[in-house]
C-alpha cells in the first residue's frame, strides 16, 4: 500500500506540473491574440487574470534591469506590479516616494508579516527582521550603543588590528609570490572577522582565502541565499510548500539555520560565564547585551542581524570600487594622492574623514553598484504617495537603490559612468563634498530606520581602502564586466580574481602633486 506522504508529494508535482501547462497555453493563446492591456508606462505588460508574470519569467534573469528600464520610461519612476501568485507591488525609483515611505509616513510602511515572515526562520526577532515596540526597543538599546564613545574605540584598535596584522600581511605574501586571489572573497572574510569581533568579541577565523571557508561563514551563506531566493519565488506557496514537506531548499535552510544559532547560542553561554567570572571587558556589543538583562532568544537574535548587516555590505562596496578604480587610472592615481597625504599621519576617526575623493568615490561605487540592490515595506492601510500612486492596505511598496543610481532624472545623462565629480560642489571658492539626500541615496536607508553603523561603515572601507592603495595596486585578471548579483546583500558574481602588485613608494608626495 502507497505511503500517504508519497501520495500528497505526487499530488503537489502533479499540480505544479499542470500550473506550468497552463501558463504555457495562456502564454500561447495571449500571445497570438495579442489581448494585452495597453502599457502606460506605469506598469510591465498585464494580462488579465495572471497580470505581468510572463514578463516576469522571460525577465527573471535581469529584474534589476528590467525593472530599471520600466522605471525610466514611467513619468513618476514609479510602477505598479500586478502578477499571480504575488501581492500586488509599488516599485519605486521616486525620492519623493521614498522619504514618504522611509520618514514621513513611516507608520504606516513597517516591514510587514510578509517580509518577516520570509526572514524570521533566520533573522528570527532581530532588529532587521522586527516592527513595532519590539523594533523601538532594540533600536534604542543600539542607538545608544553605537554612540558609545567606548564602543568606537574598541572598533577603531579591532579595525587597526585586523588590517595590519591580518589583511596587510596577507596581500604583501600574495605580491611576492604573484598567486592570483578572489579579493571579494578575502574582503568579505575580512569584514566578518571584523563584525565577530565587535559583536560577538571572539577572536578572527581564517583570512587566506587558499583555506576552506569557516562553517559559521558557510551556514550564513546558505541561509542567506535560500531566504533570498523566498522573497524572490514568483510564487510564494512553492516555498512554504517545500517548508512544510522539509525538502529541498527549505530543508539545507533548517540545516544552516540551526548551525548559525548553535554557533551563537554556545559563544552567549561562554560570554555569561566570563563576565559572571570577571574575565570579559564588555567592550563588544554582546556583553552590553547580556548586561542590559536581555534574554538569550533576543540577544542570539539581535547578533546575528549585526553580523548580518556588517558581513557583506561593505566588502562588496569594497569590491566594486576597486573593480572601478582598475577601469579609471586617472581617477586611482588622484585617490591615491590623497591617501599617501593622510599616510604620513596616523590613521584614526577624525583624520580618515579628511578623505573627501575616497569617500565621493565609495559613495559613486555604491550609487552603481548598492550593497542592498531593494527593500521593501507592506501598507497597514490604504494611501497616496506623492506622485499620486495609489497604495491598498497590505501592498508591497519596494524602493529602488539600484535603479535609483540609473535614474537620468536623478543623476543626468551621465548616470551610467563613474564619475567621482558628481559628489562636490563649489563653495566659497572651495571644492567640498556635498551631503545628498538619503531619499535621492538611500543606500543606507533614511528616517527612524537609518543605518546606525553608517559612520563607522565609511571609516573601515575608507581605512582599508586607504590602507591597501597606499602599499599595493589591485590588477584584475579579467577585463569583462562583472556581474552583479542581488540576494540579501549583493555580490560579484564568481568573485573578482586579481594580481597583487607592490606599489612604488620611491616617489616623494611633492614630486606626485607637481
Amino acid at each position: 500500500m502507497a505511503n500517504p506522504m508519497s501520495l500528497f508529494v505526487l499530488q503537489v508535482l502533479s499540480f505544479l506540473l499542470l500550473y506550468i501547462l497552463l501558463l504555457y497555453l495562456f502564454n500561447v493563446i495571449l500571445s497570438r491574440f495579442r489581448r494585452v492591456q495597453e502599457f502606460s508606462g506605469h506598469k510591465p505588460p498585464t494580462y488579465p487574470i495572471i497580470g505581468c508574470l510572463i514578463s516576469f519569467y522571460k525577465n527573471r534573469g535581469r529584474l534589476l534591469d528590467w525593472y530599471t528600464e520600466l522605471l525610466a520610461e514611467s513619468a513618476s519612476n514609479t510602477i505598479v506590479v500586478h502578477r499571480l501568485g504575488a501581492r500586488r507591488t509599488i516599485v519605486t525609483a521616486n525620492p519623493k516616494n521614498v522619504e514618504y515611505m522611509l520618514k514621513t509616513n513611516f507608520n504606516n510602511f513597517p516591514k510587514g508579516q510578509p517580509f518577516t515572515e520570509i526572514l524570521g526562520d533566520f533573522l528570527g526577532y532581530g532588529i532587521f527582521n522586527v516592527d513595532g515596540e519590539l523594533w523601538r526597543a532594540q533600536r534604542k538599546f543600539a542607538s545608544h550603543e553605537f554612540s558609545a564613545k567606548s564602543l568606537r574605540e574598541f572598533f577603531m584598535i579591532t579595525l587597526e588590528e585586523e588590517v595590519e596584522k591580518g589583511l596587510l600581511p596577507i596581500l604583501e605574501s600574495l605580491a611576492v609570490t604573484a598567486e592570483v586571489v578572489d579579493l571579494q572573497e578575502l574582503l568579505r572574510r575580512f569584514a566578518f572577522n571584523m563584525v565577530l569581533k565587535v559583536s560577538l568579541g571572539i577572536d578572527r577565523c581564517c583570512l587566506d582565502p587558499s583555506q576552506p571557508v569557516p562553517p559559521l561563514t558557510r551556514a550564513f551563506d546558505e541561509a542567506s541565499e535560500i531566504c533570498a531566493k523566498r522573497g524572490a519565488a514568483p510564487l510564494f506557496i512553492v516555498w512554504k510548500m517545500k517548508k512544510w514537506l522539509g525538502i529541498g531548499s527549505e530543508r539545507q535552510l533548517k540545516s544552516a539555520v540551526e548551525e548559525v544559532h548553535r554557533y551563537v547560542s554556545e559563544i552567549i553561554i561562554n560570554k555569561k560565564r566570563m563576565i559572571e567570572e570577571g574575565e570579559s571587558r564588555s567592550e563588544d556589543l554582546l556583553s552590553r547585551l547580556i548586561l542590559a538583562g536581555h534574554e538569550e532568544q533576543v540577544i542570539r537574535d539581535m547578533v546575528i542581524s549585526f553580523i548580518m548587516a556588517g558581513r557583506d555590505t561593505t566588502s562588496a562596496a569594497m569590491t566594486w570600487l576597486f573593480w572601478l578604480l582598475s577601469c579609471h587610472p586617472d581617477i586611482e592615481k588622484e585617490v591615491v594622492k590623497e591617501t599617501r597625504l593622510l599616510m604620513e599621519r596616523m590613521l584614526d576617526y577624525d583624520s580618515l574623514k579628511e578623505l573627501n575623493l575616497l569617500k565621493a568615490c565609495l559613495c559613486e561605487s555604491m550609487r552603481l553598484y548598492p550593497p542592498i540592490a531593494w527593500d521593501s515595506k507592506h501598507a497597514v492601510v490604504s494611501d497616496l504617495l506623492p506622485d499620486n500612486t495609489p497604495v491598498r492596505a497590505g501592498d508591497r511598496v519596494t524602493y529602488f537603490p539600484y535603479g535609483m543610481g540609473r535614474m537620468e532624472a536623478l543623476w543626468g545623462e551621465d548616470c551610467f559612468k563613474f564619475k567621482p565629480d558628481r559628489w562636490f560642489v563649489e563653495a566659497n571658492e572651495r571644492r567640498e563634498l556635498q551631503e545628498v539626500c538619503p531619499c535621492k541615496f538611500p543606500i543606507f536607508q533614511a528616517g527612524p530606520r537609518v543605518c546606525l553603523g553608517k559612520e563607522m561603515a565609511f571609516i573601515q572601507m575608507k581605512y582599508v581602502m586607504a590602507s591597501i592603495l597606499d602599499r599595493f595596486k589591485i590588477k584584475p585578471l579579467s577585463s569583462a564586466r562583472p556581474v552583479f548579483v542581488p540576494l540579501l546583500t549583493a555580490h560579484m558574481a564568481g568573485g573578482l580574481e586579481v594580481l597583487v602588485q607592490k606599489r612604488t613608494q620611491t616617489t616623494s608626495i611633492n614630486k606626485q602633486l607637481n
